[in-house]
């Protein structure tokens, strides 16, 4: 029931707010992030399927059986773990619009709650319809959070999220029909169930109708990343969107792009990734260039981190088609290492914006001697980001690019990428470097520049909840860059059951490191 429990208590929360004054809205939604994440603490530790590959929180009630339709939940390591990085992020995002927002409370927490009950339901769903539901769903909350409370090219900003990435989940959706029409004919009966449309998909359709199935799911997924080129469409989402907004965007909803590739496209159409893992991989590699050349002449520091998450979640697509457990570990924990990161910068920007009211490093720099304990965790988070070694940008990154590199030739790991795809994307790593150093010599350091004729209640330093919102994200990055060992371990069996549709040596990362000297 504690999977049910995740989805209902926003849900629940959401309904108060609508009922209780305006004032309320904010104690509420709080009080019932933190129920929720207190739920999905008592989760974790109730979980005994870590690194086993099994599956947790199950529940099923059937809806429609005739038609194999239920409602479907339960979690496997890497569920949990994204489960456990959306319920974090949510108080964090309450407690970060404290002073932010201060018209249309209802409606602003009201959305927000309504945003986190879809997300879990992405991460928990064992039913296809469930699954697309509350993959579509996520849309309406981010749509109207968008429209309503963005900056000055909101409407357009909200019309072209909504538009691009509504219009590729239609063909996403297609494709997963076509499944489960195909898997009717076969079997005799309707299914929804993921493992068993997983499961007849990837022995019982062609590779043509794979490379089909691909087409369309990626139409979807491409988008949510986002890929390149489909791409356009999140720099402006981010920029115009508030705080909360964007940060929730980074940290989770760009994640159900790149979940979807773990969970559906990776295991259910095996054949036509590995043909088209190539042309994919030249895909992520000119995200990552593109986008981090594009960082470097941004003025608009809101838009460059943006950008950098074009290019940042390139890799994490690179981790996914190497098709070895180096990779999908890799990638795995950078899904969870770029919301903590880039989350945390995009709560950065939203407090020095809500003292300034100017994102323009023309305009505003050399906030160090101003705002000292803001600029500390500034130049911390961009470490982060750059993949400083003992952070845990440095862990995800690394592990992507080794297994990008193993994925090639005929040696521990027959796979489609290789050597050139790693120096290609590693090129990636010296340009985000470059201009996330550049941003913060700029921003943070020199002589003290800003804007003249602007008031602000709030402190001229962070304040006690602000700190607060920011430590726990700080606290991940150094466990995740010192030990990520935990969650390496903990996924290695639902990576394992993903990769089991692939020809493949090795089964465990230690054993490739092994093989090739990179451990004693």
């Amino acid at each position: 029931m504690l999977g049910v429990l995740l989805m209902v208590v926003p849900l629940v929360g959401a309904v108060a707010i609508a009922l209780s004054p305006s004032r309320a809205a904010k104690g509420i939604a709080l009080v019932a992030t933190l129920a929720g994440l207190g739920i999905a603490i008592l989760a974790a530790i109730d979980f005994s399927d870590w690194g086993t590959g099994g599956w947790g929180l199950e529940y099923n009630l059937p809806l429609l059986p005739a038609m194999g339709i239920s409602l479907a939940l339960g979690a496997d390591s890497v569920s949990m773990l994204l489960m456990l990085l959306t319920t974090l992020l949510m108080p964090l995002a309450i407690l970060g619009s404290w002073t932010a927002v201060s018209d249309r409370l209802r409606e602003y927490y009201g959305w927000l709650l309504l945003l986190s009950t879809a997300m879990i339901g992405v991460f928990l769903a064992r039913d296809l319809l469930v699954f697309y539901i509350c993959f579509e769903f996520t849309l309406v909350p981010m749509y109207f959070l968008i429209a309503i409370y963005g900056s000055t090219n909101r409407a357009w900003a909200s019309l072209k999220f909504f538009i691009y990435t509504f219009l590729g989940s239609l063909f996403a959706l297609a494709g997963f029909l076509y499944v489960a029409w195909a898997n009717a004919e076969h079997a005799g009966a309707w299914s929804f169930a993921i493992p068993d449309l997983v499961h007849f998909a990837s022995t019982g359709l062609t590779t043509g109708e794979q490379g089909w199935i691909l087409l369309a799911l990626m139409a979807g997924f491409a988008v949510k990343i986002p890929l390149f080129p489909v791409h356009t469409w999140l720099p402006l989402a981010h920029t115009e969107a508030p705080t909360a907004g964007s940060v929730l965007l980074a940290g989770v909803l760009l994640k159900l792009g790149t979940y979807g590739l773990f969970r559906f496209v990776l295991p259910m159409v095996p054949a036509a990734v590995v043909e088209w893992a190539p042309f994919m991989g030249v895909l992520a590699i000119i995200g990552i260039l593109y986008a981090a050349l594009i960082c470097w002449v941004q003025t608009d520091v809101k838009k460059l981190v943006a950008y950098s998450s074009v290019s940042h979640l390139g890799f994490c697509v690179l981790g996914l088609l190497a098709l070895n457990p180096l990779g999908l570990q890799g990638s795995v924990l950078y899904m969870i290492n770029h919301g903590l990161s880039t989350g945390a910068l995009f709560f950065l920007i939203g407090m020095m914006y809500e003292r300034y009211h100017t994102r323009d490093m023309g305009t505003i720099g050399g906030l160090g001697s101003k705002m000292p304990v803001w600029s500390f965790f500034m130049v911390f988070f961009v470490l982060a980001s750059v993949g400083l070694p003992g952070l845990n940008g440095f862990v995800s990154e690394f592990l992507c690019l080794l297994g990008t590199f193993a994925a090639g030739g005929t040696g521990a790991y027959p796979g489609v990428l290789g050597p050139w795809f790693a120096a290609a994307a590693a090129l990636g790593m010296v340009f985000a470097a470059m201009y996330l150093l550049l941003m913060v010599g700029k921003i943070v350091f020199g002589s003290l520049r800003e804007p003249s004729g602007v008031h602000s209640d709030l402190p001229a330093d962070l304040n006690a909840r602000e700190i607060l919102v920011l430590v726990p994200l700080a606290i991940g990055c150094v466990v995740l860059g010192v030990q990520p060992d935990f969650v390496m371990h903990a996924i290695e069996g639902s990576i394992a059951d993903t990769l089991a549709s692939y020809p493949t040596a090795v089964t465990d990362a230690t054993e490739i490191l092994v093989g090739r000297g990179g451990m004693p």
